[in-house]
């Protein structure tokens, strides 16, 4: 099309000598030329055509997935392939159309309407979809999620996405991981991107471009064989490319001077076929540190493969828990004992949802990125390993807020009046929080300063939502795991009655992987429960 278009605006501003009309050889060239006229016409609606079919099929599958959605957006966002795929439409994919569209004056109109809208419509952009991509790796490693399995659109046998990832799904998963370091993913997504990709009868994504994220992962991975061979097959389809072109000569050296130093430190050995084929060559494995078993152990817990020890287990009950409260002489409270030493409790049908959507309701306008307090700085800032947006309501905001609060302080004895404000949180795609203690260390000495109410003695966490599948919370060193429950709330003391730390309550909040997870919390401070919690006369007894 593009050949044909310049030729007529060549024709157009070529040299013309005029008079053609004075002569008949003259004029009979002018047949040629609206010949050439007619077939660059002829093109451009073809084009044209086919940009517009594909517009159509894009804004039919668009629309199919919306009315699915529109039927149910908790359940169909639930699923965190939708969620990657809803964001991937909104950033790369309509890319893609407004580059189509700006061809002509009245697809510009349109998206300028769209622009002057922007104040009640919500774009994503890149940092979103690198969020919700690095939340799908977090989801995989966690739950040791198959890459193929995911591809397919299959959710530790829960609910199925909408449909199956294309090969270009798979290339930006990939291109992500990429982006953020992350090579070891990135040879999963790319690598499921290229089985994909020659399944696909109309292809997605360029082959060669899978190949120049995989092969360079593959290298620092530690695999320079392999690097190397994509590589290759890389230049056979773009002999000119100057990066693989560099990369191939580094690779080559690379092995040969592995090889090389090898053969002279021991001669050929078992350790030179692994050279051979690529690989790094380790002598010594390192010792697993605290922060890696503790990995191990939130993450098998956060898949439930976790039990309270039996010794434990037959000194756990479940009664209801009376008090000379109104409340507790009113309406007893649902009561089980699910670990000892640290105890922690879970308190039954405690929230109505009645309560929990008003809660809701006035959390939800005022959140922000949930934060952690800086132990250095006692400043609060966003960081990766908490995911969650989060607001405080106030005592007198509303009746129910109020009502939590007295609630609160009728099954735990504790005053409110030195508590801090109730935090609500909602979990997105892939929402955590990683291991981390309630209260301060003795080093982080600035971190409840400004509060003026001591360290936080206890924590009583609600949950608001039933979670289809994670999200639960998990304390790594007593081998315990809470599932979720709508409307229930767990208790348990942060500090020992001595004031120190009890290390055992470290817990965490793991990864939504179906579903959506809303929590409500208090934390209950020292100041004010000197005779409600005794504290012992010797600091270092706990």
């Amino acid at each position: 099309m593009w050949l044909f278009m310049c030729l007529c605006v060549g024709m157009l501003v070529l040299p013309n000598n005029g008079e053609v009309y004075t002569a008949m050889t003259d004029i009979g060239r002018l047949l040629t030329t609206e010949g050439e006229m007619i077939r660059a016409v002829e093109n451009y609606i073809i084009a044209q055509e086919s940009k517009l079919e594909k517009l159509r099929r894009d804004v039919y599958e668009m629309e199919r997935v919306h009315d699915e959605a529109a039927r149910s957006p908790e359940a169909f966002l639930g699923n965190p392939i939708n969620t990657f795929l809803l964001v991937k439409r909104l950033t790369v994919d309509w890319t893609d159309l407004q580059n189509i569209m700006t061809d002509d004056s009245m697809g510009k109109a349109m998206l300028n309407n769209l622009t002057s809208m922007a104040d009640f419509l919500h774009w994503p952009d890149e940092e979103d979809l690198n969020g919700v991509a690095v939340a799908l790796m977090r989801l995989q490693d966690t739950y040791n999620l198959d890459t193929s399995q995911l591809a397919r659109g299959h959710i530790y046998g829960k609910r199925q996405a909408y449909r199956e990832l294309t090969a270009a799904d798979c290339f930006e998963l990939g291109r992500q991981s990429y982006n953020g370091g992350d090579h070891y993913h990135t040879m999963l997504w790319m690598n499921e991107a290229l089985k994909r990709q020659e399944m696909e009868s109309n292809k997605t994504v360029d082959h060669a471009d899978i190949l120049e994220y995989l092969a360079f992962s593959t290298y620092m991975q530690g695999n320079v064989r392999q690097a190397l061979k994509l590589t290759n097959e890389l230049l056979v389809e773009r002999p000119n490319h100057q990066r693989a072109q560099g990369n191939k000569v580094y690779y080559e050296e690379t092995l040969q001077a592995q090889l090389a130093k090898k053969r002279g430190e021991d001669g050929a050995t078992m350790d030179e076929e692994a050279v051979e084929k690529g690989y790094t060559v380790t002598e010594n494995a390192e010792v697993a540190s605290d922060w890696q078993r503790e990995r191990r152990a939130y993450e098998r817990l956060c898949r439930g493969e976790g039990s309270v020890p039996n010794s434990i287990s037959k000194k756990l009950d479940c009664f209801y828990k009376h008090g000379p409260s109104d409340f507790l002489r009113i309406s007893p409270v649902k009561t089980e004992v699910v670990h000892i030493d640290p105890t922690v409790s879970i308190y039954y049908d405690i929230l109505s949802d009645k309560e929990i959507a008003v809660i809701k309701e006035l959390a939800t306008p005022m959140f922000k990125r949930a934060t952690v307090q800086n132990y250095k700085t006692g400043e609060l800032e966003t960081a990766s390993y908490r995911i969650s947006k989060s607001s405080w309501l106030k005592h007198g905001d509303h009746k129910v807020v109020a009502g939590v609060n007295h609630r609160i302080e009728s099954i735990t004895g504790l005053t409110m009046d030195t508590a801090e404000e109730l935090q609500v949180a909602n979990y997105g795609i892939g929402g955590h929080y990683e291991p981390h203690f309630d209260y301060a260390r003795r080093e982080e000495k600035d971190a409840f300063k400004s509060l003026g109410t001591g360290n936080r003695i206890a924590t009583f966490l609600f949950y608001m939502s039933d979670v289809e599948a994670g999200g639960a919370t998990v304390f790594p060193y007593i081998n315990l795991s809470l599932w979720p429950k709508k409307g229930a709330a767990a208790f348990w003391y942060n500090l020992h009655p001595s004031g120190e730390g009890d290390t055992l309550t470290r817990h965490a909040a793991c990864p939504v992987l179906v579903g959506t997870k809303w929590v409500s919390n208090k934390w209950i401070h020292e100041r004010g429960q000197e005779f409600r919690r005794p504290c012992t006369l010797d600091y270092n007894t706990l």
